[in-house]
């Protein structure tokens, strides 16, 4: 993003989240975090996770993890000048998600006392349990540039040994702890997901409007890799009919090999309520032609049919093959649902695209 942040005084808004820095139209808010390390039992999924910070100023169209509001805010609506305030103007939770960011001050404080505590948290980690760092929104976001709580939180993690960290990011601004990343990969095992869904510059930014260029991106991988740092790229979601164009797909897994990254992870787009409330109306306006068949695929579960997703997996793995590129990585599993956690899907496969040069769906589910 352009424009410099400004700092705003925590003592000026009696909230309880008060403002503390201001960016265009989006806004900082302080938030002291009581725990830091987030459970399998608290997520739902098999590894602890840590996020600095609850929303996410990116603003991808797909984010599945809009729904993070509700933990720091009552369901609803957030005004313009923070919680409980007579603001005039009112955001529905999605798009608050991307405007009302806010920043765990103390994540590092509170993280170390975790680390030096019995608890069951420090156990887990002293177990060697996977730690994620940038589930449910980016760590290194624009507001890391000014609060730096990811990188206070790396410095503890840096102290540690023999921990198993996964980090997870979209911004080149994770080169700029290389010094950590460099260490903690001495002591513990470390691997950095960087995402990238198509190089397609353009295309990217009407997807997701204030993240950073493809190419940027892959510059970030570049160094990471020349670092001898683990790293790869999560191509998620793959957005049908929008991103799935195997040429296209082709030409990103063969541009992440060149980079030097270490493995691919790829999957479908997955569409939870939240997150529809986002990304339909950005398919209307953007993607008209495709409403009615994502009406079809989605009618039954948050998940792609099937058929779609076998010959996704079935032809990324082949283009791997082809290029020498892993397909996964050994904390592959870290990320797959708990036990429990099925979906169901529809049997039937998403109808066929129209002809060319629009977007082609059924390529991939054959």
């Amino acid at each position: 993003m352009q424009q410099a942040m400004s700092l705003g005084d925590p003592q000026v808004t009696p909230t309880q989240h008060p403002l503390v820095g201001e960016q265009k139209d989006i806004q900082y808010y302080g938030s002291q975090a009581r725990g830091i390390l987030n459970s399998p039992e608290t997520t739902g999924m098999p590894f602890w996770s840590i996020n600095p910070y609850v929303g996410c100023a990116f603003g991808c169209a797909y984010c599945y993890a809009r729904y993070a509001h509700r933990f720091v805010m009552e369901r609803g609506t957030l005004t313009a000048e923070g919680a409980g305030s007579d603001g005039d103007e009112v955001l529905p939770p999605w798009l608050a998600f991307e405007r009302r960011i806010f920043v765990k001050r103390n994540a590092a404080e509170v993280l170390r006392r975790t680390l030096r505590d019995r608890g069951s948290a420090a156990g887990a980690v002293q177990r060697g349990e996977t730690i994620v760092l940038g589930t449910a929104t980016d760590p290194y976001q624009p507001a890391e540039r000014l609060f730096r709580v990811t990188r206070a939180v790396l410095e503890v993690l840096a102290e540690a040994k023999g921990l198993k960290l996964v980090i997870i990011t979209k911004s080149p601004l994770i080169t700029r702890d290389l010094d950590l990343l460099v260490r903690i990969a001495q002591r513990s095992t470390l691997t950095v997901h960087l995402s990238l869904i198509t190089l397609d510059r353009e295309l990217l930014r009407r997807i997701e409007p204030r993240a950073p260029t493809p190419e940027s991106r892959l510059r970030a991988l570049r160094r990471l890799s020349a670092a001898g740092i683990e790293a790869g790229v999560n191509i998620m979601p793959v957005l049908p009919g929008v991103t799935d164009r195997p040429d296209a797909l082709a030409a990103l897994v063969r541009r992440i090999a060149a980079e030097g990254a270490t493995h691919v992870n790829p999957s479908p787009l997955r569409l939870r309520a939240t997150a529809r409330k986002r990304y339909l109306p950005f398919l209307a306006a953007e993607f008209p032609h495709l409403v009615t068949r994502y009406a079809e695929a989605f009618a039954h579960s948050h998940e792609m049919p099937a058929g779609y997703r076998d010959g996704l997996r079935r032809f990324m793995k082949q283009l791997c093959a082809e290029v020498g590129l892993q397909y996964g990585t050994p904390d592959e599993r870290a990320f797959e649902p708990r036990a429990g956690a099925a979906w169901a899907v529809p049997d039937a496969p998403m109808d066929e695209a129209p002809p060319p040069p629009a977007p082609q769906l059924e390529l991939l589910s054959t």
